[in-house]
């Protein structure tokens, strides 16, 4: 095991898990609010691991939904992993089985984005490097939702204290680190025109998926560009 690479994961990781604490801390408090136990919180987070769509879940389950509807409502909201695995895949070809199955157990978006970048620059995105960081954001998003659940009913309505507008802005934030790649203003403008039209027209949670497939579409029409190479040292040795 790289320690450095282990080290590295875990100090990214760990920024992750308490910028996502408070999610995880809304949804304990909405699951205990809709009658979950702290058992059944924590086996939906450890198994789920999934803070958009656990809370989309969680609030079907409180209104007695079909349960068919709330698999295809939580399978539309997490539809984006699916894009996220397909774009990854180049940059852990050299993952074992097992490892990919850890790894994709994994994939949440800070770590999709993280992974990304560090394979744009031209590292290798190691497994070393990828399990830390999961693991570093996985136990603390367990702990924090199990705190939720103990101490959510002192927190009462979560728009008292702006917490429902916590998980737009991570969002954003993760959506702005890529706004130096080529293509990225149409595609945003057209998957949040996409997603509007779609929560009016559609409803929710569809409007996730409809606004990353109008995307994906207008990424797909865009004219292709190229991308600089960038330099190594062995590139430098060889001209």
């Amino acid at each position: 095991m790289n320690r450095s690479e282990f080290h590295r994961g875990l100090k990214g990781g760990i920024v992750i898990a308490l910028s996502s604490a408070p999610f995880a801390v809304l949804f304990g408090a909405v699951a205990a609010d809709n009658g979950l136990s702290v058992a059944e919180a924590a086996l939906m987070s450890a198994t789920v691991y999934a803070g958009a769509s656990q809370l989309v879940g969680i609030e079907l389950f409180g209104h007695h939904v079909a349960p068919w509807l709330v698999i295809l409502s939580v399978f539309a909201v997490n539809f984006r992993h699916i894009l996220y695995s397909a774009a990854l895949a180049k940059y852990i070809g050299h993952f074992t089985p097992v490892q990919k199955f850890f790894t994709f157990f994994l994939l949440t978006d800070p770590q999709f984005a993280e992974s990304v970048k560090t394979g744009e620059a031209g590292k290798t995105v190691s497994f070393t490097w990828y399990i830390a960081f999961g693991m570093a954001v996985y136990f603390p998003w367990l702990f924090f939702s199990i705190v939720g659940v103990y101490f959510g009913k002192m927190i009462g309505d979560p728009k008292t204290f702006a917490i429902d507008v916590l998980l737009p802005i991570y969002f954003l934030g993760l959506v702005m680190g890529f706004r130096r790649k080529p293509g990225f203003y149409p595609t945003v403008i057209a998957s949040a025109f996409g997603s509007v039209l779609g929560y009016h027209f559609v409803g929710s949670p569809w409007h996730v998926s409809i606004g990353a497939a109008v995307g994906v579409l207008v990424a797909a029409l865009l004219p292709l560009q190229s991308t600089p190479v960038p330099v190594t040292a062995a590139s430098e040795v060889e001209s």
